[in-house]
């Protein structure tokens, strides 16, 4: 009976990895979706990729229109603790809080894809993020027009962190705003991360049968 359980286990394992959107390098890996401030509407590509994906999980606080970092971050850690180590997608505030979650939490990332991240300046809470490079791959996502992140500033931080930056031209804050619908080019995005994160051996090993 055991082994029957095994078995069992075994396939819904396979059948699982075989549907997930990141095969073959990320198969086996949680991938967390964070929002920004006042969440991400119906229109925004982070719900599209949510509804699509139903295995997709999403992490955030209760009071997402409180820019509170620390409680952000505790809300982040909880997900990313139960699943480790993810792939996170996050979106402006939300990527600050991601990596305060890494920093004062000690979660296990796989990678981070962090799209238009917020100026921690506006915040007041630079001194409150990481200032070194990270451990786990990321790719820093700006515009050349975003209000909350000038692309010079982007730079910096990208390579304060050392993530890969890219630029998606004229996008504002790369949002339901941007008319991008579900965003091709940004599912493109996260599954380079995916074998960057293979590559650096990030990723979660396949569960043992």
């Amino acid at each position: 009976m055991a082994a029957l359980g095994s078995t069992s286990l075994r396939q819904r394992r396979t059948a699982a990895a075989r549907r997930h959107p990141l095969r073959p390098f990320a198969s086996h890996t949680p991938v967390v979706i964070v929002p920004g401030l006042r969440d991400s509407g119906p229109q925004h590509w982070q719900t599209l990729w949510h509804r699509r994906h139903a295995d997709f999980l999403r992490a955030a606080p209760d009071a997402v229109d409180v820019p509170a970092l620390d409680e952000w971050a505790s809300a982040i850690a909880d997900v990313l603790a139960k699943h480790p180590p993810a792939l996170v997608v996050a979106h402006s505030f939300g990527c600050l809080a991601t990596l305060r979650a890494a920093q004062a939490h000690g979660c296990t990332l796989a990678g981070a894809l962090l799209v238009a991240p917020a100026d921690p300046d506006r915040f007041g809470i630079d001194d409150l993020i990481p200032h070194a490079p990270l451990s786990f791959p990321a790719t820093l996502v700006a515009s050349t027009d975003d209000p909350w992140l000038k692309l010079v500033k982007a730079g910096l931080l990208a390579s304060r962190w050392g993530c890969r930056l890219e630029c998606v031209g004229a996008a504002g804050h790369i949002n339901a705003e941007s008319g991008l619908g579900d965003w091709p080019a940004g599912f493109a995005l996260l599954r380079d991360l995916a074998e960057r994160a293979a590559a650096a051996g990030t990723l979660a090993a396949r569960a043992a049968a």
